[in-house]
């Protein structure tokens, strides 16, 4: 049975993940940085002050809200939970394993263009979202694809099949990317590091997963907005210290990456050109499993958010990539590449990063500088950023699960959920890695081809904005594609306002 999952997977895995598809996940990314005119670049200190700057000094931002909406902090931590999860260690980890460290550099690329991607994600959600009768806002891919692709002339049909598969592709990541990886990442972990069986720590893992996301998205907030901060902090604190008593291997690291990124030579073995196709797979691969950006993923808790301005809360996922793929993956990459793991001459794993695995080499890094500490440290440390993946990806789940089937279904998927947690802890490491990747494929077409038909959207909201909030000038805002939520959400901008 597992064997006969292994080869349908593969086949599927071999198209989703093909060529075509990452063409497709680079051309969106650099097609939305030229139309919003190099965005992350030319407003970089705009977006700084008004995301991560804004939460010091501007109530609106993190203050919680007496309806069922989250704050823009909130809506934020949701997302990161969701996406600061076991890529950035055993993805990272992975993709140098198989790609060396010229992979990083590909990570870095797609990264870039990726905060347009999903600049422009959370912009077309905040446009099309719906608010249903008990004040709770609903947004995504699914939304935009049904109501922003299938207006166009002759597209009705197309763009409600295509929020369908994206639902439908949603629902099965939730529980790949969103439990299995990350559970059965956990419990490794922490049966190395603590010798606790799996069994033990996937019951624990029901009991803590189940006690928040049954009480909803409001619960799920409430505590990502408390442990995203402290984990990342605890995280940035660790690899820095081991960074920085090695900073004298830091240019050589720096040579390595960009070298194996375009070394024509395999990595691993192989024919003419094999070492730069393979890092660049890896780097794209594992830097969309860890920022998700084109997945159509963190939209659908942004658009959760209390925010008015589409770009406003667009900025907040160039923001998530940013944090994700530029901050952590680095230190995590520096980190490993740092030890003896990796051989930064040739960009191979030495005789001990083969021994120790793609998976632990964070752990062997950690246990370099901090001895038996290191391995207990990353064991926690990916505890808490897969469990916080697991909440996040539970909110995406359940509104691709309301979308397809109504309210009434909500408690029941959750609950499946939870059940699934258990089933990740004791399913084989790899297996586990290959669903997602799958997944993760599956649901990014449709939303890239969302992305792009309704680019001039995003456009023409972006050049909106810069005419109001940075050149200020007197222009009508655009708010959302619907006339009553324009009305509503224009009478009270002035809330927003800088």
């Amino acid at each position: 049975m597992i064997e006969t999952i292994t080869n349908i997977n593969s086949m599927v895995n071999n198209i989703v993940w093909g060529w075509p598809a990452l063409i497709l996940l680079g051309f969106v990314g650099v097609l939305m940085t030229f139309m919003t005119k190099f965005f992350q670049i030319t407003h970089f200190k705009h977006w700084i002050v008004h995301t991560i700057g804004a939460i010091f000094g501007d109530k609106h931002v993190t203050q919680h809200t007496a309806d069922r909406s989250i704050s823009q902090f909130q809506s934020l931590c949701t997302a990161l939970a969701a996406t600061v999860g076991t890529g950035n260690i055993v993805g990272v980890a992975g993709a140098i394993a198989a790609g060396g460290p010229g992979a990083v550099f590909w990570m870095w690329l797609i990264a870039f263009f990726g905060m347009m991607t999903n600049y422009s994600e959370n912009v077309l959600g905040i446009l099309y979202r719906r608010k249903d009768d008990k004040g709770e806002w609903h947004g995504g891919a699914m939304y935009y694809l049904k109501d922003g692709l299938g207006a166009k002339p002759g597209m009705k049909g197309i763009g409600t099949v295509l929020a369908i598969l994206f639902s439908l592709f949603c629902l099965l990541a939730s529980f790949g990317i969103g439990n299995m990886s990350q559970v059965n990442s956990m419990v490794s972990n922490i049966h190395t590091a603590f010798g606790i069986p799996n069994m033990a720590t996937g019951l624990f893992l029901v009991v803590a997963v189940g006690a928040v996301i049954l009480g909803g998205l409001k619960r799920v907030a409430r505590i990502t907005e408390k442990l995203v901060p402290f984990m990342v902090v605890l995280y940035f604190l660790g690899t820095i210290i081991i960074i920085a008593t090695h900073f004298t291997s830091i240019p050589a690291i720096f040579v390595a990456i960009f070298k194996g990124a375009f070394s024509v030579e395999a990595v691993a073995g192989g024919g003419f050109g094999a070492g730069i196709a393979m890092a660049m797979k890896m780097g794209f691969k594992r830097g969309v499993f860890s920022n998700e950006a084109g997945l159509g993923s963190s939209v659908m808790v942004h658009s959760s958010s209390n925010v008015k301005e589409p770009v406003r809360q667009g900025m907040w996922g160039i923001f998530e990539v940013f944090a994700d793929t530029i901050i952590v993956c680095t230190l995590t990459a520096i980190t490993i590449l740092s030890s003896d793991a990796v051989d930064l001459t040739t960009g191979l794993l030495t005789a001990k990063g083969e021994a120790v695995g793609s998976s632990s080499l964070m752990s062997y890094s950690f246990e370099q500088t901090f001895g038996s500490l290191g391995s207990a440290f990353i064991a926690l440390a990916i505890l808490l950023f897969a469990y916080s993946t697991v909440l996040g990806w539970s909110h995406y789940g359940t509104t691709a699960c309301r979308y397809l089937f109504g309210e009434g279904a909500v408690m029941a998927y959750r609950v499946i959920f939870v059940v699934v947690v258990f089933l990740g802890s004791m399913m084989e490491a790899q297996l586990a890695w290959d669903i997602s990747d799958t997944f993760n494929g599956m649901m990014m077409i449709p939303n890239l081809i969302g992305v792009l038909v309704l680019s001039p959207m995003v456009m023409k909201c972006t050049h909106n904005y810069v005419q109001r909030r940075i050149l200020h000038q007197d222009v009508k805002p655009m708010l959302s594609v619907f006339p009553d939520i324009q009305a509503e959400q224009e009478a009270t901008l002035t809330e927003d306002a800088d």
